[in-house]
């Protein structure tokens, strides 16, 4: 799961920023709402932990552009403003929870499980080709009567190729998505050894994972 955390205060972007790493997300740290944005625009994340408070753009004003950008994102934001006129407010501009600072390390992990266990409105509660099924909230993969065990980054790719079947993934979108630093996959043969091995823990059912010469990868029903 690709996390968006924007924090202003460097000693808690980077508590989070380790902490969530350590429990298995990819995580992109910002300091301000300006560039929280530009993250956003460019890539596709299941959470984004906001602050309430940051310089020039809010994490309000942040929250307000990505619900009219429709962005399927769950929100949630951290903030110090604990009045309950403040909670309505956040929520009512389409925050999907709310932590009041300071907070347990342990209850925001929590918070963020239920938040990818809830369906979102712009997205399937459940991702299929063929007899693969894939249970975003649970990361549970079926195939057929199989359940197959994949790494977290198997995980990553098979769910950004299931998104966007049958069309092609480039093979920079797939690094983007899944690595913490998109070069690590790119400059090597990474992307093709997990692939391999993705390809051969699917096999035998009726989907199958195509490699596009030049382009990247596609998963299509066999």
């Amino acid at each position: 799961m690709r996390v968006l955390v924007a924090e202003d205060d460097r000693g808690l972007r980077e508590v989070l920023t380790r902490g969530l790493r350590e429990n298995g997300y990819v995580v992109d740290a910002v300091a301000d709402g300006k560039a929280a944005m530009q993250f956003l625009r460019s890539y596709e994340y299941a959470i984004a932990v906001l602050d309430w408070r940051m310089p020039d753009v809010t994490g309000l004003e942040v929250l307000q552009w990505m619900r009219r950008r429709e962005s399927p994102a769950a929100v949630l934001m951290l903030t110090a403003r604990d009045a309950p006129t403040d909670r309505v407010i956040g929520l009512d501009q389409g925050a999907d929870d709310y932590l009041v600072k300071p907070f347990d390390f342990r209850e925001l992990l929590a918070r963020m499980r239920a938040l990818q266990r809830r369906p979102r409105a712009l997205q399937a509660p459940q991702l299929a080709v063929g007899d693969l099924c894939f249970d975003p909230a649970t990361r549970e993969v079926r195939i057929g009567d199989r359940r197959p065990s994949l790494t977290a980054t198997e995980l990553g790719i098979l769910e950004m190729l299931l998104r966007r079947s049958p069309a092609v993934v480039p093979r920079r979108l797939i690094a983007s998505h899944v690595w913490e630093h998109e070069a690590d996959a790119m400059g090597s043969n990474t992307i093709d050894v997990h692939l391999a091995r993705l390809r051969s823990k699917v096999a035998g059912g009726t989907v199958r994972i195509e490699a596009v010469r030049g382009l990247g990868y596609r998963i299509v029903a066999a």
